[in-house]
This record gives structure tokens, C-alpha cells and sequence, in this order.
């Protein structure tokens, strides 16, 4: 008999065990995906999620809390018959590294697998358009990570969100390509540094993530996000309970469309876009100029050069005219905008975050009409228009599970 005769055998056993392998890590994975996205279930509840035997499933979780993915977390309240354990994801073995960059402000989050909060500190690293930030940044999250005191190997992914055209695949940011010193992946070279996965993605796509999961567009299948922030205005879409990423990652810029053909330049190089006249800075920008022109505001007697978003907001609600007419006129064309996107995408809710998110009605009220004025009748009858209650929380949760459903995805 000869010795590949004799090896044949051997090579099916270890062809049909490595199949095995393959099934089981699956499941395992699709059930750590039900855990994150659904809570505390009981071995009967994942029985009938996953669609095996109770067994199987029991087997599994078992191996899950040898791994320490999984924890006991008390008994189910049921009316008849002995109560099931409850499992749940282990909240202290394994985190998530969540990096916000950003062009005035970056900030580092720590969060276990329940979704709280662990640790975070600002990071000082921000996109200035030109100057290279990798290796700062990577020095950076080193350094936030020794004082953390949370060791590297605890981590399953790092998941970070960037403005800009943000290709997830490739890991450029194409908005801002100097990020990286020769205009190359900022995912490749944080991977090569910490040893760990890491993802990357658009701050309103991760905002729409978050909403979708854990905020008010939570089990919708059609919803937009609109990020009003201070360098720019973030356009997020759901369809049919997915972020719309597009081709390359680029879908959602509204902010760009042109509503001003004589208005001012854009940073995109681009004149009049929506993001001119709707941004934060914008606000700012318009009531110096006008205080200037000796307009009258209780901002008047304020220290031109201190005026933020928060003191505008603070006397509009204490009924300042000049704060609430721009405040109305910025929502008004933001409205507009927004209009031409429902008549596209037929979404049930739109939510309004960011700086501008602050001042509530103000600024979701002039939406809602503009909308009303400009959208056909049958697109209004089942939208609402709403300030998002996680507020700056949204795009950190986004991240966390952007970056877990990346980890945990089945292929």
C-alpha cells in the first residue's frame, strides 16, 4: 500500500474536522452578534435565533464562557416551570477602542462590550487639511492607552471616524489625503503599529449607526441623520436597515449640493454649497458680522471673540430676535436641502445632531416647514423631523458597533 494510499484518509478526517470548525465558529460569532444586538437571552431564546438544537447552543455558550465572551447574568422570569439562566456579553474581559478625529476636537473612548463607557480623554490630534497626522495619532493612542492602564491584547478592533470621503475599504480619507505623510491608509499603518483590526468610517455614517442601534431610528429601515457641526454639515442615510455607504464609501454628502450659485466658496473648492450656509461656524461667523453693523442682540455687550454656539443658543432661548432669526434661517436651509433628499429616499424619520442639534426647536422647527413648503404632500404624511437624544453619545455607540459587526461578521 502506498503512503499517499495510506494519507488519504487522514487528509478527509482533517478536511471534514476543519469544515466543522468553520460551522461552529460561525455560530458562535452570529450568536455573539445576537447577544450584542439584542441583550440577555436565555440557551432557549438563542436556540430559536440561531436554528439548531438546544444542545448545540448549550455547548457553544459553554465554550463562550471558557473564552470569556460570555457571562451568566441571572435567572429569566418565567410563570411556570424551573427559570432559565440569562447570558449576556462579558463586560470586563474584552473593549472596543473608539477614536472620534476631527478638524477642532479628537477624543478617545474605551468601551466594554455592553456598551458603556470605560475611559476617554481628548487626544491632541486634529485635522488641519494639510499637515500629517498618523504617527502623531499613533502616539497619541499609545500614550492614551498606558495611562488607561487597559492592556492591548483586551482589545478586539479599533474603530475610528474621520469628516471627509472615506473609502472603508482602502482606509483613505480622500477629502483630506494628507492625513497619512505619502497619502496612503491610515487603516494599514494603525494595524502595522497596534497589532489590532482596525475600521474606519464617515462620522455621519457612525452617527446613523448609532441612532439605528441604540437611538431613535432604532428597528426603522429608512432614516436619514443630518450632523450639524461646526466644520460642516454630515449627511447619513438608512435603507432598508443598512448604513448606505455607496461604491467607494462617498454616499450622503448633501452638504455639497449647490444652493447659492453666487454664495461663498466652500472648502471643497466648490461655491455656494449647502455646507456654507448651514455649518456652525456659519452661525458664528454671520452674528460678528452683523454685531459688527451695530445690530441689536443681548450679544452685543458680550466679548465679540468669546461668541459660541452655546452663548447663541443660551440668549435665543431667552428670546434674543437676532439669535433666533439666524438660528431660523440656517434651519430653513437646511430644509430645503433636506427636501430634495426625501423626495429621493422616502425616509420615516430625519434626526438632526451635532452643535446645531443644541438648539432644539429652533432649528428643527424652520426644517419641518421648509420641508412641508417644498415636499409633495404624500412624502410628508408619515416623516418627523426630530433632535436626536444621544446626542455626542451616537457617534461613539456607532463606532462600537461598527466595529464589533465587522469583528463578529460571519465570513
Amino acid at each position: 500500500m502506498s503512503d499517499l494510499y495510506k494519507s488519504a484518509p487522514d487528509s478527509e478526517i482533517v478536511e471534514r474536522e476543519s469544515i466543522v470548525d468553520l460551522k461552529k465558529n460561525k455560530l458562535k460569532k452570529k450568536l455573539l452578534q445576537h447577544l450584542y444586538n439584542g441583550g440577555n437571552f436565555t440557551i432557549a431564546q438563542l436556540t430559536k435565533q440561531l436554528h439548531t438544537s438546544v444542545p448545540s447552543v448549550t455547548a457553544l455558550v459553554e465554550e463562550l464562557i471558557n473564552e470569556k465572551w460570555v457571562i451568566e447574568v441571572g435567572i429569566a422570569e418565567v410563570q411556570l416551570g424551573r427559570k432559565p439562566t440569562l447570558y449576556s456579553l462579558n463586560p470586563y474581559e474584552r473593549f472596543v477602542l473608539a477614536l472620534d478625529i476631527n478638524t477642532y476636537q479628537s477624543k478617545a473612548y474605551i468601551l466594554n462590550l455592553q456598551n458603556k463607557v470605560m475611559y476617554s480623554d481628548d487626544i491632541p490630534v486634529c485635522i488641519d487639511g494639510d499637515s500629517p497626522i498618523a504617527d502623531q495619532l499613533i502616539r497619541a493612542v499609545e500614550k492614551f492607552l498606558a495611562i488607561s492602564a487597559y492592556r492591548i491584547e483586551h482589545f478586539v478592533g479599533v474603530s475610528v471616524s474621520m469628516p471627509g470621503l472615506i473609502n472603508p475599504r482602502t482606509g483613505l480619507n480622500y477629502t483630506y489625503p494628507h492625513v497619512v505623510a505619502d497619502g496612503g491608509s491610515l487603516v494599514y499603518l494603525m494595524k502595522s503599529a497596534l497589532q489590532l483590526p482596525v475600521f474606519i468610517i464617515n462620522d455621519t455614517q457612525a452617527i446613523t449607526l448609532g441612532e439605528h442601534h441604540f437611538g431613535l431610528a432604532k428597528d426603522m429601515q429608512h432614516a436619514i441623520t443630518v450632523n450639524m457641526d461646526w466644520g460642516g454639515v454630515g449627511f447619513g442615510v438608512l435603507v432598508n436597515g443598512q448604513v448606505l455607504q455607496g461604491e467607494s464609501g462617498f454616499a450622503g454628502e448633501l452638504g455639497h449640493i449647490q444652493v447659492r450659485p453666487d454664495g461663498e466658496l466652500c472648502h471643497c473648492g466648490k461655491v455656494g454649497c449647502l455646507d456654507t450656509v448651514t455649518k456652525a461656524s456659519y452661525l458664528i461667523k454671520r452674528i460678528k458680522e452683523l454685531l459688527k453693523e451695530g445690530r441689536v442682540s443681548q450679544l452685543a455687550n458680550k466679548n465679540i471673540d468669546q461668541i459660541d454656539i452655546e452663548m447663541v443658543i443660551e440668549v435665543a432661548n431667552r428670546g434674543d430676535g437676532l439669535a433666533i432669526d439666524l438660528l431660523h434661517d440656517i434651519g430653513k436651509e437646511m430644509g430645503k436641502g433636506l427636501a430634495i433628499a426625501v423626495h429621493l429616499l422616502n425616509p420615516k424619520t430625519i434626526i438632526i445632531n451635532g452643535a446645531l442639534a443644541k438648539a432644539g426647536k429652533f432649528i428643527s422647527n424652520p426644517i419641518e416647514q421648509a420641508i412641508y413648503k417644498y415636499c409633495l404632500a404624500d412624502y410628508k404624511e408619515n416623516l418627523s423631523i426630530v433632535i436626536s437624544e444621544l446626542g455626542e453619545s451616537a457617534k461613539v455607540l456607532g463606532l462600537q458597533a461598527y466595529a464589533l459587526n465587522k469583528v463578529l461578521a460571519e465570513e
